[in-house]
């Protein structure tokens, strides 16, 4: 296999060959070599939860513990629990039909081999998650990993960097910190797969560049998943599941809510269940439940963004009593924007922070036109009981995934696969797709030993078209 790479970075390089040449001397691991890995994995988290914890609030300056807890220790330990019950059938080689016909007795078989080396390039926002969850898939599917980690999250790569290899040689997993161009020469290497989770700009790059050694990618990128509120669903119930998945990570999800739609008439409403309810949750910007804003120019960009819709007319309300925000400790405040303007940063970008825009419509329709006529976002957000509702938005609004009356937590689902639509990316991860996108689906083809297709060998004569005029009727 050709291992010449575009990269200038020998470290990547020199990583790349050295995982190329064992996987070339042991391409297709079995499943307890497999299974092995994913408990080493498990081992690890298990082992270091509380530092890895630690050293992600220090990447934000402070992250809520238990958030780090919920949304990426217990989703990597609890999926690599679901992959170890379905491994031996996913590995499974799979009987596909034969056409009797022209192939009478020969057998069809699909197999999943590994596909040999996988780059994963990792955002900050949730980066154990977002590297040990498709390391899981990796590893379950037989191969070797390359992880690049955000230049955002020093001290968690230097935690990975310094105690993973105790637990897996550089053959099978090496992580790389940004350094400057790291990220840039690690999408030019000549992976087998390469998997990105980032912005639709970044996205685009990272694709151009594998282009170049046509590498397939998986891309998760973002967009501006909206919450529709429809009228019959209890607006208490919906303020609660709203607010608790846009507040989490301070909002620094690419599948939270980015916005809501409300139906005319409730905005007040809803204004006023969500202060009470951000009070309760977060008595003040000090509490350690909230997290911080994850760098000064994010920080500097959301509230820029809020004072572009203030000074555009729109209504820009803080949840908490005090200061809108802390520049100390990076924090901002959660705050719902009425009336923001079409063309207002916050309405044209994915705003990724604790800010939630508020819409209003009058029919159903108007939204769907609304949403149709913008990229189509990763994630979909219905609230109704009507099973009628649910489905229309569901036929008319596409995008990556759909949580119905609550958001966020169609991720969480490890049986489920993860992936986005257009510009909010493309592939598949989580689930048996995600053991099918680090696999190659080999077709394997079986013939007898007396093959019927040698009555059709030439020279053709009568007996062939005989048999043709057979097959073909």
């Amino acid at each position: 296999m050709n291992t010449i790479t575009l990269s200038s970075n020998p470290a990547l390089s020199e990583a790349l060959t050295l995982q190329r040449q064992t996987y070339l001397a042991d391409p297709v691991p079995d499943y307890a070599q497999r299974r092995a890995d994913l408990l080493k994995l498990k081992r690890f988290i298990l082992d270091h939860q509380e530092a890895l914890c630690d050293a992600i609030s220090a990447d934000y300056g402070h992250r809520s513990r238990h958030e780090t807890l919920l949304a990426e220790v217990y989703p990597a330990v609890s999926g690599i629990d679901h992959i170890l019950s379905h491994l031996r059938r996913w590995m499974r080689p799979q009987r596909r039909s034969v056409d009797w016909r022209s192939f009478f007795g020969a057998s069809n078989r699909v197999v999943a081999q590994p596909l040999g080396v996988v780059g994963v390039i990792v955002p900050w926002n949730f980066p154990l998650n977002l590297s040990l969850v498709p390391l899981s898939y990796i590893f379950a599917a037989g191969n070797r990993a390359m992880v690049k980690m955000s230049e955002n999250s020093r001290h968690l790569a230097a935690y990975l960097i310094t105690h993973m290899p105790a637990y897996f040689p550089p053959e099978k997993l090496r992580f790389f910190d940004e350094t400057g161009g790291v990220g840039v020469e690690f999408s030019k290497l000549k992976f087998d797969h390469l998997l990105f989770t980032g912005s639709g700009q970044t996205g685009k790059a990272v694709m151009a560049a594998a282009a170049q050694n046509l590498c397939p990618v998986t891309l998760e990128l973002g967009g501006k998943a909206p919450a529709i509120v429809c009228d019959d669903f209890p607006l208490k119930t919906a303020v609660e599941r709203i607010l608790f998945v846009k507040l989490l990570n301070a909002g620094q999800i690419c599948t939270t809510v980015d916005h809501a739609w409300l139906p005319v008439g409730k905005v007040d409403t809803f204004v006023d269940m969500a202060r009470s309810l951000a009070v309760t949750r977060y008595p003040s910007l000090s509490s350690l439940d909230y997290t911080s804003i994850i760098d000064q120019r994010s920080f500097e960009r959301l509230l820029a963004a809020l004072e572009d819709a203030r000074s555009r007319g729109a209504r820009v309300l803080s949840l908490l009593d005090g200061p809108a925000f802390d520049a100390a400790t990076r924090k901002i405040a959660p705050h719902i924007v009425l009336d923001a303007p079409p063309d207002s940063v916050m309405m044209q970008r994915e705003i990724f922070g604790p800010i939630l825009p508020l819409r209003t419509y009058s029919e159903l329709d108007e939204v769907i036109s609304c949403i149709n006529s913008g990229p189509r976002p990763l994630a979909v957000y219905p609230f109704s009981y009507q099973n009628d509702k649910v489905q229309y938005i569901i036929d008319h609004v596409m995008s990556g995934g759909v949580s119905v009356n609550d958001a966020l937590f169609h991720v969480g689902q490890h049986d489920l696969p993860f992936g986005g639509v257009g510009d909010s990316g493309m592939g598949h991860y989580h689930g048996h797709e995600g053991f099918e996108t680090f696999s190659k689906m080999r077709p394997v083809f079986y013939q007898t030993r007396l093959s019927s297709m040698r009555f059709l060998w030439p020279p053709y004569g009568k007996f062939a078209e005989g048999v043709l005029k057979f097959l073909i009727r």
